[in-house]
C-alpha cells in the first residue's frame, strides 16, 4: 500500500505543477539617465561664478553659472533710463495743447474778421506740427521700451540656466576661463535622472506581444533591488536582422531619485 500512496502523490504533484501558470519570463535591462546635457554659454564670455557643484541636484531654469555682463548691465541702465524720460512727451504734450487753444482763438476772431483768415492757418499748422512732435515722442518711448528687453535679453544670455531638473555629473570649466558655444569643453555636464530610460533587445518572438503603453515590472540589480513599475515607450519598429531582436524603451518614474542612472536590471511583462 505504502509504494501506491508514494506513486499516487507523485502523481497529483506533477498535475498540480501543470495546472500552475508558468512566470513571464524575464529580460536583461539597462537603467540610463532620460537624458546627458552638455550646457554652453550661448555667447562668448569669461565665467564669472559657477553656483554648482558635482553631485548637485538642480531644478529647470536654476541659474549654473554666471559671466561677466558689466558692459551688458552698463546698457541696460541706460536703456531703462531713456524709456523712463518722461520729459520730450510732456513737453510736446504741452505745446500740443498751446497750440490746440492759439488754433481755436483764431478760429473765432476770424469768424468775427478781427483777424485774417492767413493767420488762422499759420495757428492751425503750429497745430498740426505739434501733434505730430507728440507722436513722434510717443513712437520714440516706445522704442525706448523695446530697447530695454532687448537689452535684458542680451544680459539674460550671461547667465547659464539648467533647461532641465536633474544632477550635475561634472563641472568642465572654472571661473576666469573663456567659454564660448562651439567650443570643445561644455561649462557643465548633467543628467536628467526622473524619469529614466530602461532598454532592453529583446527576441523576435516577442514581437506583438510587447505594445506602447503597456506596464512591465523592472528590478534592479544590488544593492538598490526592489520591484518597480514602468511602462512601455517606444517599440522599435525594425528588427536587427543579424541577431534577430528588436528594441524596447521603457518610462520608469523617479520623483525621488533612488535609482541611478548606469545600473543593470530585469524587466517582465
Amino acid at each position: 500500500m505504502r509504494p501506491a500512496l508514494v506513486c499516487c502523490a507523485g502523481i497529483l504533484a506533477s498535475c498540480a505543477a501543470l495546472a500552475q501558470p508558468a512566470l513571464a519570463p524575464e529580460y536583461d535591462c539597462l537603467i540610463e539617465a532620460r537624458q546627458a546635457l552638455d550646457i554652453r554659454s550661448p555667447v562668448e564670455g569669461v565665467i564669472e561664478a559657477v553656483l554648482v557643484q558635482r553631485g548637485a541636484s538642480v531644478k529647470k531654469g536654476q541659474t549654473l553659472a554666471m559671466l561677466f555682463s558689466g558692459p551688458e548691465r552698463a546698457a541696460l541702465d541706460l536703456a531703462r533710463s531713456r524709456a523712463g524720460n518722461e520729459g520730450e512727451i510732456k513737453s510736446a504734450e504741452a505745446r500740443v495743447e498751446l497750440t490746440r487753444k492759439k488754433y481755436e482763438r483764431a478760429e473765432e476772431l476770424v469768424k468775427k474778421n478781427f483777424v485774417s483768415a492767413n493767420a488762422r492757418d499759420e495757428a492751425e499748422a503750429e497745430y498740426r506740427l505739434a501733434t505730430e512732435q507728440l507722436r513722434v515722442a510717443q513712437e520714440n518711448r516706445k522704442l525706448a521700451e523695446l530697447e530695454v528687453k532687448r537689452a535684458e535679453e542680451i544680459l539674460s544670455q550671461r547667465e547659464i540656466r539648467s533647461p532641465v531638473s536633474g544632477i550635475v555629473v561634472e563641472v568642465m570649466l572654472r571661473p576666469g576661463e573663456l567659454t564660448s558655444s562651439n567650443q570643445k569643453d561644455p561649462i557643465i555636464k548633467l543628467i536628467q535622472v526622473d524619469p529614466l530610460n530602461v532598454e532592453l533587445i529583446l527576441p523576435v518572438q516577442a514581437y506583438g506581444r510587447i505594445r506602447a503603453g503597456q506596464r512591465a515590472w523592472v528590478m534592479p540589480e544590488a544593492p538598490v533591488g526592489g520591484k518597480y513599475i514602468a511602462r512601455v515607450e517606444v517599440v522599435d519598429p525594425m528588427f536587427d536582422a543579424a541577431s534577430g531582436t528588436f528594441g524596447v524603451r521603457l518610462t520608469l518614474p523617479n520623483p525621488d531619485r533612488k535609482i541611478p542612472a548606469g545600473l543593470k536590471c530585469r524587466a517582465r511583462f
